[in-house]
């Protein structure tokens, strides 16, 4: 074995190609034919989509988890821990099976050179099939079409949502990005979209290649009660529906395409009512709207960009604040900060500007800068757990504190716990 611990894989894997970010699926399909000659014996279902890609991985994971089927989940990035992103029947693979695995693909790869992207499909892949699941749901990283778990064919593929994101990499605007997105999509097969308003190019694209496309609206409807919601088909209706734990009104728009997907392979994959209900009572996603009750209120959300934002927002609306809402950002430099900043300018009231490392971080001066230019004053406060220690500091009870703009925000805040009583209190701030 190359390596013995986990942080040294993973520290290689970020050197091995030559580019981060390298959009193509021959590298990964030689090497899976390497590791898997014959075709991996499980369901797929594959989730892509600006935002929401997380939320219905969580969701079908539950519902299938109840319905007793063994589930394999992939999703990315990770907040706290890298065994996040590969769970088997709903638990985080260990370091020592992940360890093991980079190195059977370590060995079949040859000379072939993977990203660390590409290294953790083919090791979620390769731990699913040695688990015996029966179902793998697997979260689209970047795009769709040239994405690593786009390798394999979906047996049913959910498009959430189309929004403005990494367009360096997808297209300058919604109908190029939907067609990366809609590359997920297969012949004759479960071909699922959630966003109201899908562009021409992702449904020309279902089209063409003769896809059993679906979009909500128009093939299935979803409706919204005080306490509960209903689901509809031409052919199956779900009454008495609880709303998904998962915080904000949006998420029901998020189950009724999970929904959508699951009955688009009864035939093959039945779950029932009582199943539905289980999984949609008792789904969990960090990071997601997620709320640490106190004197002072904390909210952790990974949005970072304009439409996540604009549910942030929405959410934060509809959830009553005594006090003054003080916002902890960091957003990475190829985000859109201006639309994030203007999707929540009207419901925050102070900015901590926090700074981001990494080659694409961006300091919290820059941050700062331009939230002033949006017309958010705003204060240059360190670290991410520098700007939450200043922002506890300056909170009164009844206020409440927002931790967004990216996991690589969310997670150190998450991962120190700053809520807890007695830390220490702020290096100097610049004002």
């Amino acid at each position: 074995m190359r390596f013995a611990t986990l942080k040294d894989w993973l520290d290689w894997q970020e050197t091995l190609h030559p580019k981060a970010i390298d959009l193509g699926l021959d590298r990964v399909r030689a090497v899976l034919q390497r590791l898997q000659p014959e075709p991996l014996p499980f369901l797929v279902i594959t989730v892509g989509g600006t935002n929401g890609k997380g939320s219905c991985v969580a969701m079908l994971e539950a519902i299938l988890s109840a319905s007793g089927y063994q589930v394999g989940a992939y999703t990315s990035p990770h907040l706290l821990r890298y065994n996040e992103r590969i769970r088997i029947n709903g638990q985080e693979v260990e370091d020592e099976a992940l360890c093991q695995t980079f190195a059977r693909i370590d060995q079949v790869r040859g000379d072939q050179s993977l990203t660390y992207f590409e290294f953790s499909a083919l090791a979620a892949l390769e731990l699913f099939h040695e688990a015996r699941i029966e179902v793998a749901v697997l979260e689209v990283g970047l795009g769709g079409r040239l994405d690593a778990v786009n390798v394999l064919d979906a047996d049913a593929a959910l498009v959430v949502s189309i929004g403005l994101d990494h367009i360096d990499w997808l297209g300058p605007d919604r109908d190029s990005i939907s067609y990366e997105k809609a590359g997920i999509y297969r012949p004759n097969r479960p071909a699922i979209c959630a966003d109201p308003d899908p562009p021409h190019q992702l449904v020309e694209f279902a089209e063409n290649i003769g896809a059993k496309f679906q979009r909500v609206g128009r093939d299935y409807t979803f409706t919204r009660t005080r306490s509960s919601w209903r689901w509809e088909s031409a052919q199956v209706y779900f009454d008495g529906l609880p709303p998904p734990t998962l915080p904000g009104a949006h998420q029901i728009g998020n189950a009724a395409a999970v929904l959508a997907t699951l009955i688009s392979l009864r035939a093959r994959l039945p779950v029932s009512a009582d199943a539905i209900h289980v999984g949609l009572a008792q789904v969990q996603l960090p990071g997601r709207f997620q709320i640490i009750p106190g004197p002072v209120e904390w909210i952790l959300d990974v949005a970072h960009n304009p439409p996540a934002a604009e549910i942030l927002a929405a959410n934060l609306r509809a959830r009553r604040c005594a006090g003054r809402t003080l916002a902890v950002v960091g957003i990475l430099a190829d985000k859109d900060v201006g639309g994030v900043i203007q999707a929540l300018a009207s419901v925050i009231d102070e900015w901590y500007a926090a700074a981001l490392a990494g080659p694409r971080g961006r300091s919290d001066v820059e941050l700062k800068d331009l939230l002033i230019t949006n017309g958010c004053p705003a204060k240059a406060a360190g670290d991410v757990l520098n700007a939450c220690r200043i922002a506890h500091q300056a909170a009164q009870p009844g206020d409440r504190i927002v931790i967004l703009g990216s996991f690589h925000t969310v997670a150190p805040a998450l991962a120190a716990q700053l809520w807890q009583p007695h830390f220490p209190l702020p290096l100097s701030s610049e004002t």
